[in-house]
């Protein structure tokens, strides 16, 4: 069983490794030292009891770990802001809601509007198919039922 004092110094020791390696590889010294940071906490709070000698490997597995779910939530964030993003900005500036910005009762004669419409209304569906119950259930109450934040 590592030490305390065991541990920290493997931390130290690690740290500007670790923090190299992941910036790296996401390109982003904030990101990295968030990514870095997390995996030396997990390590700590969920294997500091493990022996010395194993401490290396869980942290490299808990880091390779760790950059994959930073890179899951880019390409999900990414995919979401290009999406939304062809629904323009208010010409004030504000910020506002894209969700809000389509109309599915609107009979448009404009078959290209029409086709438009009824895409990005699928990919919302699709997206919201593979959401967890519970956020599914909260999208739902929040855009399509308007309840407000505190409601939902």
């Amino acid at each position: 069983m590592a030490t305390t004092k065991e541990l920290s110094d493997f931390l130290e020791n690690v740290e500007r490794r670790a923090f190299k390696q992941t910036a790296y590889a996401v390109r982003d010294d904030h990101a990295a030292l968030d990514i870095v940071q997390d995996s030396m906490m997990k390590l700590a709070e969920k294997y500091g009891d493990k022996p010395a000698i194993e401490l290396p490997m869980l942290f490299q597995r808990i880091l390779q770990n760790t950059m994959r779910d930073f890179w899951r939530r880019q390409k999900v964030r990414n995919l979401w802001t290009t999406l939304l993003s062809s629904f323009g900005s208010n010409e004030d500036g504000e910020d506002r809601d894209p969700l809000d910005t389509i109309d599915v009762e609107d009979d448009s004669d404009e078959p290209s509007a029409q086709l438009e419409r009824s895409q990005t209304i699928k990919l919302i569906e699709s997206a919201l198919e593979k959401l967890p119950a519970r956020q599914r259930e909260a999208f739902v109450l929040r855009y399509w039922e308007e309840m407000d934040v505190a409601e939902t």
